[in-house]
Formats: structure tokens, sequence, C-alpha cells
């Protein structure tokens, strides 16, 4: 119980209760869809749900499915707002703990095996101590992959979803214009680069992530269907907009040059009382 009320205070109530009424939103969907749809097996069945949730939607909007993808993309955002929130907070935790990190690393420098166990264990200890998990990072990208295949797969089972259309678009077909693409590519890159931008900690492959995701967003949205664009779109500008909030790269470099400068005005303390004391001692 002490675990679960810390993870709740780390998250805070607004991300959970958009996440909960995300769900809500998801089984009224389905709810409110009549017609029948198709799907053997646990597989089969999620992508059922997911397309009956998708319909539904679109039914509250007389029956746009591009409307109704939008919507659902908003609330599976909106359900795994937590899980980046509980990122974010463990990101900006273990850059707290990079001079720590260093040290054990000069202790255990891994030139063998025994160093590198060594050096391993150190860390897993320390992250424990601290209550940090370094695989947070991953528990958003493995709920959206499941949604994201299951999206894909749906608007092939589906002819009512494959033969939709949505303002220039025909959902089962590439964006002709390449639209969608261009613009799933361009959040990509503004949330990526809100993200690098926001740590100090920077090494080639993260200084390289704003620019190489977008090109696999790019070159991977012109293959695929244009509702598997949509998704995309709106999900990435969404995931802009929050790193934007949760991550303010500008909010934190202020705060960390406030911190150095006020380390430094510390020094030139000490270092003024130092000399003051040996003035005396003369």
């Amino acid at each position: 119980m002490t675990r679960i009320n810390k993870w709740v205070k780390t998250i805070g109530f607004l991300p959970l209760l958009l996440a909960a009424l995300a769900i809500v939103g998801i089984v009224l969907a389905d709810l409110s869809y009549s017609g029948h749809v198709a799907g053997s097996g646990l597989w089969g069945g999620f992508v059922a749900i997911f397309i009956r949730s998708i319909l539904g939607v679109s039914s509250w909007f007389s029956s746009s499915y591009g409307l109704g993808i939008i919507v659902f993309t908003v609330f599976v955002r909106f359900l795994i707002l937590p899980l980046m929130v509980y990122q974010v907070d463990s990101m900006k935790k273990m850059q707290g703990l990079q001079d720590e990190i260093k040290a054990l690393q000069d202790t255990y420098p891994g030139r063998d095996t025994e160093s590198r166990q060594l050096l391993a264990a150190a860390q897993q200890q320390l992250y424990k101590d601290r209550g940090i998990s370094p695989f947070a990072s991953m528990l958003p990208l493995l709920v959206q992959m499941p949604v994201l295949i299951a999206l894909y797969q749906g608007i092939h089972n589906s002819p009512v979803l494959r033969s939709g259309s949505f303002l220039w678009l025909n959902l089962g077909h590439q964006d002709p214009y390449f639209i969608l693409p261009i613009l799933a590519a361009l959040f990509t890159f503004g949330s990526s680069w809100l993200s690098t931008q926001a740590n100090p900690q920077q090494n080639a492959m993260t200084k390289a992530m704003p620019y190489v995701f977008p090109f696999l967003i790019l070159f991977t949205a012109l293959a695929v269907p244009s509702a598997v664009s949509l998704y995309w779109v709106v999900g990435n500008l969404f995931q802009m907009v929050q790193t934007f909030f949760l991550q303010n790269p500008f909010k934190m470099r202020r705060e960390r040059e406030e911190a150095l400068a006020l380390e430094k005005e510390k020094a030139r303390k000490v270092r003024k009382a130092q000399r003051s004391k040996k003035r005396k001692k003369r």
C-alpha cells in the first residue's frame, strides 16, 4: 500500500483522473457500437475491441472514422499519461545521479567481467536506494506497440475502416499528398528535440535521436495506410505538447543555470572567508 501511495503521489491526481476517463471513454465507445466485429483468440479479441471502440467513437460524430481515430488516439494518450509522468520523473532522478554513477564507474572501470558485474550490482543498488526504475522509459513504448499493431491489423480486418474517408484521405490507403507523413515526422522531431534539450547529459546517440527518429517515422508513414499515419500525427502532436509541459527544457535550463550560479556564489563566499581568515592570522 505504501508503494502504491508513493506511485500515486509521484504521478499526481490529474494524470490518473484523465487515464480513468480514457478507460471509461473506451468502454463506452465499445458498448455504443451495435455492429458485430469478429475476433478469435486473445489477440483477435483485443483487435476486435479496438475496432469496435474506434467505430463506436466514430458513431458519436456521424460515422466520421477520421474523427473516431483522432478521439480514440487521445484516449490512448490519456491512458498512458501516468506512465509518461512516471517515466519523466525517473529520468529526472537518474539525471540527478550522474555524479554518483560516474564515481561508481571510476571505482569499477569495467575492464573485466568481475568489474562489470560489480558495477552493474552497484548501479542497481543505487537505483533501488533512490527508488528509481531504470526500465521506466520502456513502459509507454510497451503499451503503445500493441495499440499500433492492433490499429494496423484493425484497418485491414475492418472493411468499414478500410473504405472510410476523412478530409482528402482514404483511410485504407497511403496519403496521396504525403501531408500526414511529413506532419508525423515534424511532430516526432519536436518531441524528441524538446526531450533531449531537457537532458544536460548527452552522448552522440542522444544527440542524433531528434534527427534519426523523424526519418524513420517519415518513411514508415509513407508505406502504411492513412489511418495509421493519422494516429501517429495526433499521437506525436500530443507527445510534443506533453513533453513541453513535463520536460520544459527552457525552464529546466534556467533552473540549472540558477543552481550553478548559486553554487558559484557559495564557492566565492567560502574563498572570501578563507582569505579573510588568513589575513587575520597574519
